[in-house]
């Protein structure tokens, strides 16, 4: 047992435990509940006691931080229950239905309803938290109208989440990520570039982002839906199935006469609620007017509580309006309104829970700083650097279940190899394959918050959002890895723009030449 225990390669296999059990027996709670026993067994090697003290802590902790509430967990579970009971809201005043009826004026197809919501996706582009879980709320109603699975919504949620907010200066990951790069351009004596230019440089390095955004586009307009996405969007435009049974919301009386105000007028109270306490806080704590600075140092979890609270006065506020004078409702429907709201939001609470603890037990066990220490001690030509690094940073989001994990571990990694090897010209590349990497895994690994945010706020089944979207990412993966070769042997971020374009145009004539869309049945 103890050799076992002690085994070089053991951090590796409580992860995969995790990624095995969710794909065999689809329950992503069971697997990560097993994904944490197994990580607190070889944390305390075998010890019963140890492990379970071990296992509690790692809860509490999420709860508590240094004697006092931890209020980025604390207050991203409070913002979901805001949210849910903000929805329930909505829908009840008949702001869904309002605004659904006046869309249909302006949307005529499915693809329509695509485009909408995967360009209000690049438009919230401030935090992939708060994409994924506005963009949703307002494409759901005309989605469902136009009988798209909650599957391919969020989809396209996903990937408008993570992949903008990662290539936008003007981001909560984008003053992240120049933080992160800052020291390297100095130590690689690229000291000439400043942290904001080195991040402008890297957009177009950072090719799976680009690629899942040129995908989804490819896949919106071609109804080019595969494996599990083509069970789900028949199950949909046939049988009118947009979702799993136990993800259906309960049935609420809803106002007959309303006006889409009553869904909109809350939304952009919420998100103006979320910009001004993102202003305020980074503010706040830099003491500068600089909107870099700002959003290097906001407080995005006071912001969502407060962005969250105002969205909630707003439903309530046209929840009357609608229903006062209305004879089908009472005090008893508010109740009603209030307890669906919370409960539609359980489920994913436990989940995000576990996948925290889950989170914070792999990096405990040094998952992450295995996977880089392979990657430096690997004696490889420094041409396939940017490639290797992208394959290592997928593979530790994936079992990891955290980009911006991967970012912390291996952007320093991938940037002192560069170093020693003196080939300043991969520098950029290779940070910008560890960020492409990251944002891959984190869109195939179902213990990624971000992608438990998409499918909660979706109305998705978690793991048959994961399972669907695991195809795209991986032609985009594979897309993005030629042209990291390309770069690592060429240095030039032109050339492998075109490889990356030339693939998505080949991949486009073979789509039309040889995939049939779904038909619906007559």
């Amino acid at each position: 047992m103890d050799l076992i225990l002690n085994w070089t390669y053991i951090s590796l296999i409580p992860p995969l435990i995790t990624l095995i059990l969710v794909l065999f027996t689809r329950r992503v709670d069971l697997s990560l509940g097993v994904g944490i026993i197994t990580s607190a067994i070889v944390i305390t090697q075998g010890n019963v006691g140890e492990m379970v003290a071990k296992i509690w802590q790692t809860f509490i902790d999420l709860i508590i931080e240094d004697g006092w509430l931890n209020t980025w967990s604390a207050y991203i579970l409070i913002f979901l229950a805001l949210l849910g009971i903000m929805s329930a809201f909505m829908s009840m005043s008949g702001g869904a239905r309002a605004f659904t009826s006046y869309a249909m004026t302006k949307v005529k197809t499915r693809t329509g309803a695509l485009l909408l919501s995967g360009i209000l996706g690049i438009i919230i582009f401030i935090d992939d938290y708060f994409s994924a879980i506005i963009t949703p709320q307002v494409s759901k109603p005309l989605t469902d109208k136009y009988k798209v699975s909650r599957a391919k919504l969020a989809y396209v949620v996903d990937t408008t989440a993570s992949p903008i907010a990662v290539i936008m200066p003007v981001s909560s990951w984008g003053a992240t990520i120049m933080g992160l790069t800052a020291p390297l351009l100095i130590a690689a004596g690229l000291s000439h570039i400043t942290p904001f230019e080195a991040f402008l440089y890297m957009i177009p390095l950072n090719f799976y982002s680009l690629s899942a955004i040129i995908l989804m586009f490819i896949v919106i307009l071609t109804n080019f839906d595969i494996f599990g996405m083509k069970r789900e969007e028949s199950r949909a435009i046939n049988d009118g199935i947009l979702y799993d049974k136990k993800v259906e919301d309960d049935e609420l009386q809803v106002a007959y006469h309303s006006s889409k105000s009553a869904l909109i007028v809350p939304l952009v109270g919420l998100v103006a609620g979320v910009l001004i306490g993102m202003i305020y806080t980074g503010i706040k704590e830099s003491g500068s007017l600089n909107p870099i600075v700002i959003l290097e140092n906001n407080s995005i979890t006071h912001s969502l509580i407060f962005g969250g609270i105002i969205g909630v006065v707003l439903s309530l506020i046209y929840y009357y309006k609608f229903t006062r004078q209305d004879e089908n409702f009472s005090s008893r429907d508010t109740w009603i309104g209030f307890k669906t709201g919370l409960q539609a939001m359980i489920g994913p609470i436990i989940v995000l829970i576990l996948a925290w603890m889950t989170g914070e037990l792999i990096s405990e066990l040094g998952t992450g700083e295995l996977l880089g220490q392979m990657v430096k001690d690997s004696k490889i030509s420094a041409a396939f650097l940017p490639a290797i690094v992208f394959v290592v940073a997928c593979i530790m989001a994936l079992t990891t279940g955290t980009s911006w994990g991967s970012f912390g571990i291996l952007v320093p990694i991938a940037g002192n190899i560069i170093i020693t090897l003196e080939v300043p010209e991969l520098l950029l590349a290779s940070i910008a394959a560890v960020l492409a990497g990251g944002v891959f895994g984190d869109h195939c690994s179902p213990i990624s918050d971000s992608t438990i945010l998409s499918s909660t706020g979706s109305g998705s089944d978690h793991i048959v959002h994961v399972m669907t979207q695991i195809p795209y990412a991986v032609i985009a993966a594979v897309v993005s890895l030629v042209s990291f070769v390309v770069v690592g042997f060429t240095t030039s971020t032109g050339l492998g723009l075109l490889v990356m374009i030339g693939l998505f145009i080949a991949l486009t004539l073979v789509i039309k030449l040889v995939y049939t869309p779904i038909q619906a049945k007559r």
